[in-house]
């Protein structure tokens, strides 16, 4: 079973995390289940950028994008070359680290 590490970021996670993935199942899915309450604004339906993240480690393992990510990560702050939207990433059997950036295109936060 893959594990995920989480690169401590300063509202998110301030101190990192580590868990056990389920395999065929998103990113954004898992870090909520893990108590990381990362922003996504549109309820993983892939219409916004708030659940950007950057890929340190295990990119290529993950499902190929497709267009429609691609075109919204244009639009997402902090844009990498191993960016991708949470909602639609999704984990396959390999080990990753993932940065949640500092910022979001969202001005104000819910809750």
């Amino acid at each position: 079973m893959p594990i995920i590490k989480i690169l401590p970021h300063e509202e998110i996670c301030p101190q990192g995390a580590e868990f056990i993935a389920e395999s065929n199942k998103n990113i954004c899915q898992q870090l909520l289940d893990h108590g990381i309450e990362i922003e996504h604004a549109c309820d993983m339906a892939c219409a916004c950028t708030t659940c950007h993240v950057i890929i340190r480690n295990g990119f290529n393992s993950l499902n190929e994008i497709n267009e429609l990510e691609e075109d919204l990560l244009d639009r997402a702050w902090g844009l990498t070359s191993v960016s991708r939207l949470s909602c639609q990433a999704i984990v396959d059997d390999e080990n990753l680290v993932i940065e949640i950036p500092k910022y979001t295109i969202n001005h104000a936060k819910e809750g």
